[in-house]
C-alpha cells in the first residue's frame, strides 16, 4: 500500500520528488534503506529461463537431460546410434583369420620318418658347402616377399619412402647396396671363424665395416660347436622349393639351423624378427628331407647382430616352437603357388 502511494505521489506531483528524499521525510514515512532496497529490486530484471517457455509435457524428457546435466548427457550407446543415423550402419569387419589356426592342405611333416641316419656319420672336420644351383624351383627368400601380409608391407613402404625423403633415390640405393655388402662380409668373416682360418679371420676384424657385427656376436660363438653345414644350398624335394642356408651346427648341444642377421636396431625378441622363424623352419624341412644331409634338425637360431658391437640377440627356437612356423610357412608356400 505504501509503494502504491509513493507511485501515485509521484505521478502527480514530479516537484515534490526533491522532498522525498530529505532526511526528516524518509526518517519519518520511508526509512533509507527500505527506499533504496525497494527501488533496487524494482529496477533489477528478472531472469528468464527460456526452458519455461518449452511445452514442457511434450519435451519433458529432452528438457530434464538438458537441466539436470552440467557434463554431455551423450553415451557410447548415443554416439553410435547418431553416427549410424547420419552416416548409416559400420562395414562389419571380419578380423582375419590366424595363420596358425589353418591347416595346410598338402601337409608334410617337418621331420622326415623315411630318412635313414648313419649310425657314424664319418665325422669329417669340414661342414657340407653345397653351391646353389639356378633351377625353376622358387626360393624360400622369394616366396616370403611375394606372399608379405598388406600389414608388413604397408609398413615396408613407409620405411622406404621416409628413407628416399631424408636421402634421395640415390642415396637410397647406395645404402641398401652398403648394407647387403655388409651382410656379404660379415657371413664371409663368420665362415672364416668356423673354418679355423685365423689369418682370415684377423683380417676380416680389422675391417672397421664389420668390427661392430664381429664383436656383438663374440659371445654367441662361445655356445656354437660341431658345424655341420656353411653357406650351403638346400631343397626340399617333396614340397620343391629351395634356399641358402647360413649355418648348421650345435648350439648349447642342440643341432640348430642358424640364420645370422644383420641390425641397426635392437631386435630382443624373435616377433621382431618378422618373418625370419619361418624362413628358420623352411630351411630345417629342406635338411630333413634332402638327400645330400645324412641328419635331421629340429631346432632354430636366430641371432641378430648390432653394428655399435652391443651384445647379439640369439632367439633359440625349440623343436615346438618350429612345429609351429612350420606349419605357417606351408601355409605362405600354399598362397605362392596358389598365385603362381
Amino acid at each position: 500500500l505504501v509503494r502504491m502511494k509513493f507511485l501515485q505521489l509521484l505521478s502527480r506531483e514530479p516537484g515534490k520528488l526533491e522532498m522525498l528524499f530529505r532526511i526528516p521525510f524518509c526518517q519519518k514515512q520511508f526509512p533509507y534503506m527500505c527506499l533504496a532496497t525497494s527501488a533496487c529490486l524494482y529496477s533489477k530484471k528478472k531472469k528468464v529461463n527460456s526452458y519455461e517457455q518449452v511445452d514442457q509435457e511434450k519435451y519433458k524428457n529432452l528438457v530434464y537431460s538438458v537441466t539436470s546435466y552440467k557434463t554431455s548427457a551423450q553415451t557410447p550407446e548415443t554416439i553410435f546410434e547418431e553416427d549410424n543415423l547420419l552416416y548409416g550402419p559400420p562395414n562389419k569387419h571380419r578380423p582375419p583369420v590366424k595363420a596358425g589356426t589353418k591347416t595346410p592342405k598338402n601337409w608334410v611333416p617337418l621331420i622326415n620318418p623315411n630318412k635313414r641316419i648313419p649310425l657314424l656319420n664319418g665325422d669329417s672336420n669340414l661342414p657340407i658347402k653345397i653351391a646353389l644351383q639356378k633351377t625353376k624351383m622358387p626360393s624360400v627368400t622369394r616366396i616370403l616377399q611375394q606372399t608379405i601380409s598388406p600389414q608388413q608391407a604397408f609398413y615396408l613402404e613407409r620405411w622406404k619412402e621416409k628413407m628416399i625423403l631424408e636421402l634421395g633415390k640415390d642415396g637410397f640405393a647406395e645404402y641398401t647396396k652398403n648394407l647387403f655388402l655388409q651382410g656379404e662380409l660379415f657371413h664371409a668373416a663368420l665362415e672364416s671363424i668356423f673354418l679355423s682360418e685365423e689369418m682370415a679371420a684377423k683380417e676380416q676384424r680389422e675391417d672397421v665395416v664389420i668390427s661392430g657385427y664381429l664383436s656383438s656376436v663374440q659371445h654367441v660363438l662361445k655356445d656354437i660347436s660341431e658345424v655341420k653345414a656353411l653357406e650351403s644350398a638346400v631343397q626340399h624335394e617333396t614340397l620343391q622349393y629351395l634356399g641358402l642356408v647360413d649355418c648348421v651346427a650345435k648350439y648349447r648341444g642342440q643341432l640348430c639351423v642358424i640364420d645370422w642377421k644383420t641390425s641397426e636396431k635392437p631386435k630382443p625378441s624373435l616377433k621382431n624378427t618378422f618373418d625370419n622363424p619361418l624362413q628358420v623352419a623352411a630351411y630345417i624341412g629342406a635338411i630333413n628331407h634332402d638327400a645330400n644331409y645324412d641328419f635331421q634338425v629340429s631346432c632354430g637360431l636366430i641371432v641378430v647382430a648390432y653394428k655399435n658391437g652391443s651384445p647379439a640377440h640369439p632367439h633359440f627356437m625349440d623343436p615346438g616352437l618350429c612345429s609351429q612356423y612350420w606349419n605357417k610357412w606351408l601355409l605362405r608356400l600354399e598362397e605362392y603357388m596358389d598365385r603362381n
